[in-house]
């Protein structure tokens, strides 16, 4: 079991990467660089912040033939779940995450993964709820999120998926986690939100330092004027 770095408070630390705008093969090799290297305790508990290029990711619970109408680029991971759509104004989650000795449960750790989607929503007065038998968060009967993460020697990678401003017409070319595609909804249509993920990005952060009891490195510690938020680093272009 690799050591946590502790911070000026005492807590473990958090990386963060905002990435802006990727294509999915990119942030999934940097994904693999970074999980190897927190296996062997090179780097802190890491979490990449994204929004993807158009692409639909199929998971260990579904196959090339449920996404055979699918008009844009596909392809097959490791983590589980079934088949979703990646996109922009969908703010993607990536914690590359070392689960605490005590805590070697993946199902508590995707309903924590949850449960800061959940605070996310709140944020903006927004219900999130939790469906019994599926995986995600759902606004009433619709599904804004969803989860799909892998596990290697105890470190996470993969996360979830926040639908903001999303465009959710590519969902109806299949059966996104293997549900009904009118299924799907975004946070702007539940709530006057910002046009941009920015605020979304910050309460994720916010959210997941709480629930994971983790906090930011030094160096970002200076809270923003405006926002009230430390801010975050910006991984070099």
């Amino acid at each position: 079991m690799t050591s946590r770095r502790l911070g000026a408070g005492g807590k473990p630390l958090l990386d963060v990467m905002r990435l802006s705008q990727t294509p999915y093969a990119d942030t999934y090799r940097l994904q693999q660089e970074l999980l190897e290297k927190r296996i062997a305790g090179e780097i802190p508990d890491t979490l990449i912040l994204t929004e993807h290029d158009p692409i639909v990711t199929v998971g260990r619970g579904a196959g090339p033939k449920d996404v055979s109408n699918v008009e844009v680029p596909v392809v097959e991971i490791e983590r589980g779940g079934e088949a979703t759509y990646h996109g922009p104004g969908q703010v993607v989650a990536y914690p590359i995450y070392e689960l605490p000795e005590d805590a070697h449960d993946v199902h508590r750790y995707m309903r924590n993964l949850e449960e800061v989607v959940i605070r996310v929503l709140a944020e903006v007065d927004v219900v999130g709820i939790r469906r019994a038998g599926l995986t995600g968060v759902w606004i009433g009967e619709q599904k804004v999120a969803s989860i799909g993460v892998a596990v290697r020697r105890w470190v996470t990678w993969h996360g979830f998926a926040l639908n903001v401003h999303t465009d959710l017409a590519p969902f109806s070319q299949f059966q996104p986690c293997g549900l009904d595609p009118k299924v799907m909804t975004r946070v702007a249509d539940c709530a006057e939100i910002p046009p941009a993920s920015i605020l979304f990005e910050v309460l994720i952060v916010k959210h997941f330092l709480e629930i994971f009891d983790l906090e930011l490195p030094a160096q970002a510690a200076p809270a923003a004027p405006e926002t009230g938020f430390p801010d975050l680093p910006i991984l070099p272009s």
